[in-house]
């Protein structure tokens, strides 16, 4: 962030272009909601910002950090900014009372538990305060032995270590008895998916079994969904029909970019058909079968340029751009009626049918990469006279081409010229801190879940906004277990 090159009230974004300075709160719930904690970004590693963020925002208001860890988890499903958050607050004197708590909550698997004492022993060493080690112990004494033996890893901080460190006080005599296996290395490792393909091969008779004792997971089918193809299990149609149930799509908790990403590692496969595409499509529009319609007109511009054209992460290579595509292709299946467009420095009509597939349009846009000039698809309203109801940004936000001022500016002379009424949703995939857009009828969103598209319509009714529902999602205040931990 700018501390001196400040222009009028204003700072630089990134790329050295006029911006507004967001809040804290606003600006942390964006970076964290798009955040792979350590990943780089197109302009660099923002990690040391976000951290800075984190604590002063802990500073000020240890609650809603306390429930910005809770939401990620739990609605966003991101885990290490969860496990980075949770390890911030134990640090902190103001956020130790909300710890205990937190951990009870936003611990849903046996190696958050890790995830979570790896991070702060490694930021900062030992002893581990007391609001962390009871808290690990309340939550450890809650997995049964099948959980704990699946992850029972080799790594930094294994099982044993959480025993040793929180000594967590067994329930009942089956349980002494499984934390002393732990401790002497004796717990058994369960058979899953993973330890079966490793023994004994990825073969047509193996994946067989594995579907026909239901031994494959949601994530499992779409990580390994080309493999499972090509293998040619004779019960191929199980994973099909698991992939488009409803019950099993919105149970799973899957971001949006999964079914993308599976969807385009089948597309250079020549012997796939279209019943595995249509699935993907089917669990697709499932996902987002709960968000409220968008009545009206709605312009829908997805940034396409050169930083957006960065992978999430080193473990993939879906970028930001697909991710704004598709969110594009899933706010046009919502809304009555869309205009649909890509910008870079030029402006891209991408018409789209909201009756066809969300992934198949997706596909059908152009990731062009170079400038960016958000300004492009304002402009184009104006000099043409369209009228429309609301418009969504999907972006990084990080204009660098158009003219030297803020977008806010073009969207007040719409507003002056056609419709005083119209609300700009501005979605960040990219968290890096700065806004082009503010004021009445403005919101401000971030995260690569469908549940943003959720904010579009309670925003408009004056229900709520993002950081709205964070700062009363879970703890509303001090914490039960303030008085308990130190």
């Amino acid at each position: 962030m700018s501390k001196f090159n400040r222009v009028k009230g204003y700072v630089r974004n990134k790329s050295g272009h006029v911006a507004y300075e967001m809040p804290l709160k606003e600006r942390l719930v964006s970076e964290v909601l798009t955040s792979l904690f350590g990943e780089a970004k197109f302009y660099g590693d923002n990690t040391n910002d976000l951290l800075k963020d984190i604590r002063k925002a802990i500073k000020e208001d240890p609650s809603f950090v306390a429930n910005l860890s809770l939401y990620s988890r739990r609605e966003f499903h991101l885990r290490s900014i969860s496990h980075v958050l949770t390890g911030e607050l134990a640090y902190s004197k103001e956020g130790k009372p909300y710890v205990r708590e937190l951990l009870n909550q936003v611990v849903e698997r046996v190696d958050d538990m890790t995830e979570i004492l790896s991070y702060y022993i490694n930021t900062y060493g030992r002893p581990l305060p007391n609001s962390l080690k009871k808290g690990i112990a309340d939550k450890f004494l809650t997995f049964d032995e099948y959980s704990l033996g699946k992850y029972n890893r080799k790594k930094a901080v294994m099982l044993k270590d959480i025993l040793c460190l929180t000594h967590p006080k067994p329930k009942d005599k089956e349980q002494e008895t499984l934390f002393k296996a732990i401790l002497e290395d004796r717990i058994k490792t369960p058979v899953t998916w993973e330890s079966t393909l490793s023994k004994r091969g990825n073969t047509k008779e193996v994946w067989e079994e594995l579907i026909e004792c239901n031994k494959l997971g949601y994530m499992a089918m779409l990580r390994n969904l080309r493999n499972i193809i090509n293998a040619r299990p004779d019960n191929i149609e199980k994973i099909y029909t698991a992939l488009s149930d409803e019950n099993r799509v919105l149970k799973s908790k899957q971001l949006p970019f999964r079914y993308y990403t599976a969807y385009k590692n089948l597309e250079n496969e020549r012997s796939i058909t279209s019943k595995a595409y249509s699935a993907l499509e089917k669990a697709m529009k499932i996902s987002i079968k709960n968000i409220d319609k968008l009545n009206g007109i709605t312009l829908i511009a997805a940034d396409v340029s050169g930083s957006m054209n960065w992978n999430l992460s080193d473990k993939g290579d879906t970028t930001c751009a697909e991710i704004a595509v598709l969110f594009m292709a899933m706010a046009n299946h919502i809304c009555e009626e869309a205009l649909t467009v890509s910008f870079d420095y030029n402006l891209h009509h991408n018409p789209m049918s909201n009756e066809g597939g969300i992934i198949a349009n997706a596909e059908s846009v152009k990731v062009t990469g170079g400038g960016t000039d958000i300004t492009l698809p304002i402009k184009y309203l104006i000099e043409n006279n369209i009228y429309i109801d609301r418009i969504i940004i999907i972006s990084d936000n990080e204009i660098n081409c158009g003219y030297e001022n803020t977008c806010q500016r073009l969207v007040e002379t719409y507003r002056n010229k056609i419709n005083p009424n119209v609300w700009v949703h501005a979605i960040d995939l990219l968290g890096y801190g700065t806004q082009q857009f503010k004021g009445d009828r403005v919101n401000i969103i971030a995260g690569w879940n469908e549940k943003v598209l959720e904010f579009i319509n309670k925003a408009e009714l004056g229900v709520s906004t993002l950081t709205e529902e964070i700062e009363k999602y879970y703890f509303k205040g001090e914490s039960s277990y303030a008085r308990n931990t130190g």
